[in-house]
C-alpha cells in the first residue's frame, strides 16, 4: 500500500476525475480507479468520480497492490461467432457476467477472453469494448490489441458499430417504429437500477421497429445508438413496452427466467482494412420457446 499525489496537468482541464486517475500508470484501469477513488482527497476534499478537473489540484490517494492486478486466465467455453488477428465476436450465453466487479473475480467473460488473446484497454477487462447485462445473450465484439481496441472505442463514440437487439416487449406498440431519447443515470431513491429520473443523466437514445405484434405482447428489433447501463430495459419501461422475464424494469410472463433480450446483430467496418463485418446470432433456445408461446 503506498501513497500517491499528483498534480493534474493543463492539459487534463476538464476531465472527468475518474477518467484521469485510471489513465495514470500507477492505476491503470477505471476499475481501479474506482476503488482509489474511495479515499482519494482533492486539494484536501473528497469528491464525486464525475468531478470535473480544473488542472492544478493536488490529488491524494493511497493504491494497494491489489489495484494492480489483472483478470486471470480461466477455461470456460465460449461460442466464438466470428475471428480474426485482431478482434473477436462472442455469442455471450445469458448468466455469463462480462468483467469482474463488486463481489465477483472469477468466472467471468473477461477471465475466459485472456485464453483468447484478448487485449487492449483495461487489464481487468482485456479487450472488452462495450457491454451486455448479465442476462442478456448475443453478440459482442472483443480486441485482441491496444490499436484494435482504440479503433472500435472510436466506431461506438462514432456510432459506426452497429448493435442491434431483438426484445419481447408486453404491451402494443403506438406506432410500427420510433425513436426515444431520454436521458438515463442512477435512480434518485434506489441506486441499483437506472431511471429518467436521475441527478446524473446522461444522454441515451434508443431506436425500434415492430417486428411482430402478438397480443398482449409485442416483438421489437431494437437498435442502439448510445450504450447507456441497463438502456433497452430502461427506455422500453418509460413508453409502457416493458421487456418481458426482466425482474428490474419488466414484466413477468412465457415462463421465461430472464428478461427476453438478446443481442442478435452486430455489423461495422473492419477496424483495420474497413471491409464491412456483419455477424448474426439467432435466438437462443430459452427464448424461441417463448416466443413460440407467445404466437399460441
Amino acid at each position: 500500500m503506498t501513497e500517491h499525489t499528483f498534480i493534474v496537468p493543463a492539459e487534463n482541464a476538464g476531465d472527468r476525475l475518474d477518467r484521469f486517475l485510471s489513465s495514470l500508470p500507477e492505476i491503470g484501469s477505471r476499475a481501479a480507479a474506482e476503488r482509489a477513488l474511495l479515499g482519494a482527497l482533492i486539494d484536501g476534499s473528497s469528491r464525486p468520480k464525475s468531478f470535473r478537473l480544473q488542472g492544478g489540484e493536488e490529488i491524494e490517494l493511497v493504491i494497494e497492490d491489489v489495484l494492480k492486478e489483472v483478470v486471470q486466465a480461466e477455461d470456460i467455453e465460449l461460442t466464438i461467432a466470428y475471428q480474426d488477428e485482431h478482434l473477436l465476436v462472442i455469442d455471450k450465453a445469458a448468466g455469463l457476467v462480462v468483467h469482474p466487479g463488486a463481489g465477483i473475480s472469477s468466472g467471468t467473460l473477461a477471465n475466459a477472453l485472456v485464453q483468447h488473446r484478448a487485449a487492449g484497454g483495461d487489464p481487468d477487462r482485456p479487450g472488452i469494448v462495450h457491454r451486455l447485462d448479465k442476462d442478456t445473450s448475443g453478440l459482442l465484439v472483443v480486441a485482441r490489441s491496444e490499436e484494435a481496441h482504440k479503433r472500435l472505442q472510436r466506431m461506438v463514440q462514432k456510432r459506426t458499430l452497429v448493435r442491434e437487439y431483438t426484445a419481447l416487449v408486453k404491451g402494443r406498440p403506438k406506432s410500427w417504429s420510433g425513436r426515444i431519447e431520454a436521458p438515463i443515470g442512477r435512480d434518485r431513491q434506489e441506486p441499483t437500477r437506472q431511471s429518467l429520473d436521475t441527478d446524473t443523466p446522461r444522454d441515451a437514445v434508443t431506436h425500434f421497429e415492430v417486428g411482430e405484434v402478438l397480443p398482449p405482447w409485442a416483438l421489437l428489433q431494437v437498435r442502439l445508438e448510445t450504450g447507456r447501463t441497463h438502456q433497452i430495459r430502461v427506455h422500453l419501461a418509460s413508453i409502457d413496452l416493458p421487456v418481458v422475464g426482466d425482474p428490474l424494469y419488466g414484466i413477468q410472463g412465457l415462463e421465461l427466467k430472464r428478461q427476453f433480450l438478446h443481442a442478435s446483430r452486430l455489423s461495422f467496418p473492419h477496424p483495420f482494412g474497413g471491409k464491412q463485418v456483419e455477424v448474426s446470432s439467432p435466438l437462443p433456445d430459452d427464448l424461441a420457446t417463448a416466443l413460440t408461446r407467445a404466437r399460441g
